[in-house]
C-alpha cells in the first residue's frame, strides 16, 4: 500500500462526475505487481489481488465487484478509507509489530541472542525482562496487564518460548520472537496459505482418513470403543476440491489436499469424558505430560482426526496410519503445530496450519498421566 502511495497509483480519481480519493486503477495495479516482480504473470497478479479483498484489505470503491477484474475499474485500500477491521487478531498483531520496532531501534536493546542448552536464539528476552521494560516505557500500567499483554502475544504465534514449553510468565524464563518484522516478504507468499473457503464447507477436520485402498471388508476405522452414537466413515482419498464437488471455478485450482465430501461426518460426539480447559492443562502440577511427534506423511495423509477448540483433541487415530505410528492417541490435546503454539484455536485453524506446513509435521501433544 504504502509503496503504491509512493509511485502515485494510489490518487484521487474523477468517474462519472465523481471523485474518488484515494484508489487505484485494478489494470495499472495488475502492470504494476509485474513490474515489480511481485507476480510473474497476469494470472497470478489477480490471484494475489483476490486474496487481498479475500482478506478485507482491498475492495472496490462502490463495493459493486466482490472479485478482482483485471480491468478500467477503481479499488481503494480499507486503511485509507478507514473500513479496514481491526478485530482482536490484527489489533495484537500490529501491537507486536509496534513493539518490536521500539525494540529493535533503541540502543541498549533487551532483545540480545541468548543461549539455551547449548542452541543459540536470535531476538531473545526473559519474561521478567520484558515486564520491566513494558512498564518503564508506559506501554503498561502494572506488571499483571503485562502479563497479559505477554500472553495475548504468545497465543498469537508473535513471540514464543525458545523451546516451547511454557507460557509467558513473569519469571527468568526465556522467550523470543517467533515473528521477524522486518524481513522482506514477498505477495506470492499469500499464494501458499490454504483456502479458507475451502475449509469452511468441510463439515470436519480434513486429513483425518488416509486408507487408499483398504482391504476387503475394512473399509472403514472406528477410534474409539463402538458405541451406537458413533458413526463409521468410510474413507477417502487425496483429491483436489474440485474433483470432489464437480465444480470447475478456477478458485478452487489449487494443490491437492485432503477433504472430505459434505456428506460426511466423523466422530460427531466428541471421545472426551470431560471438557478440559487450557487453564486446566497448563496448571503447575497438572496431570498431564507433553509429548513431540513426528508425523511423515505419506501420498494421502497423515491419519487422524482433530476436533474441538480451546484446547483442541485428537479425536480419532488411523490404526494403520502415519500418526498412530508415531504414538498419538485420542484424546491428546494439541499443544503446537510446526512450532505454533495453538491451544487458543479451533480445529478449523489447526487444520489450515498443518495442509498449509511440509509433509514431516512436528506436533506436541498434551496426554493425561494415568
Amino acid at each position: 500500500r504504502l509503496r503504491l502511495h509512493d509511485g502515485k497509483l494510489v490518487k484521487d480519481r474523477r468517474y462519472h462526475l465523481r471523485t474518488y480519493p484515494n484508489c487505484f486503477v485494478a489494470k495499472e495495479l495488475t502492470d504494476w505487481l509485474i513490474e515489480h516482480k511481485e507476480a510473474p504473470d497476469r494470472e497470478t497478479a489477480i490471484r494475489l489481488v483476490q486474496k487481498l479483498m479475500d482478506h478485507y484489505i482491498i475492495h472496490h470503491v462502490c463495493d459493486e465487484h466482490s472479485d478482482y477484474k483485471d480491468a478500467k475499474l477503481l479499488y481503494r485500500f480499507r486503511k485509507d478509507d478507514g473500513t479496514f477491521p481491526l478485530s482482536k487478531d490484527v489489533k495484537v498483531f500490529l501491537r507486536g509489530q509496534s513493539l518490536y520496532e521500539k525494540l529493535v531501534s533503541v540502543e541498549e536493546s533487551i532483545l540480545k541472542v541468548r543461549e539455551e542448552n547449548s542452541v543459540k536464539y536470535q531476538r531473545t528476552f526473559l519474561g521478567s525482562e520484558m515486564i520491566d521494560w513494558l512498564i518503564q516505557e508506559g506501554e503498561v500500567e502494572n506488571r499483571q496487564e503485562a502479563v497479559e499483554l505477554g500472553r495475548a502475544l504468545l497465543e498469537h504465534g508473535i513471540i514464543q518460548h525458545v523451546s516451547n514449553r511454557h507460557h509467558f510468565f513473569d519469571s527468568d524464563i526465556l522467550y523470543h520472537f517467533w515473528i521477524n518484522f522486518r524481513r522482506r516478504r514477498r505477495l506470492t507468499e499469500l499464494l501458499n496459505e490454504n483456502s479458507s473457503r475451502a475449509l469452511s464447507e468441510s463439515p470436519d477436520s480434513p486429513f483425518c482418513l488416509r486408507k487408499l485402498n483398504p482391504e476387503p471388508g475394512n473399509t472403514s476405522f472406528l477410534s474409539v470403543q463402538t458405541n451406537k452414537e458413533i458413526k463409521v466413515v468410510s474413507a477417502v482419498r487425496r483429491s483436489s476440491i474440485t474433483s470432489l464437488s464437480g465444480n470447475s471455478n478456477t478458485y478452487f485450482t489449487a494443490p491437492p489436499t485432503l477433504v472430505f465430501p459434505p456428506v460426511a461426518e466423523c466422530n460427531p460426539k466428541s471421545v472426551l469424558k470431560r471438557p478440559v480447559t487450557n487453564e486446566e492443562l497448563l496448571s503447575p502440577g497438572a496431570p498431564y505430560v507433553k509429548k513431540t511427534l513426528t508425523i511423515v506423511g505419506d501420498a494421502v495423509g497423515w491419519g487422524f482426526v482433530v476436533r474441538g477448540g480451546r484446547p483442541c483433541h485428537i479425536q480419532a487415530v488411523d490404526p494403520g496410519g502415519p500418526a498412530a505410528a508415531a504414538g498419538m492417541k485420542v484424546c491428546q490435546f494439541v499443544f503446537s503445530v510446526n512450532g505454533v503454539y495453538v491451544l487458543h484455536l479451533d480445529y478449523q485453524t489447526i487444520s489450515s496450519l498443518i495442509m498449509t506446513g511440509p509433509r514431516t509435521l512436528v506436533m506436541e501433544v498434551m496426554e493425561a498421566i494415568e
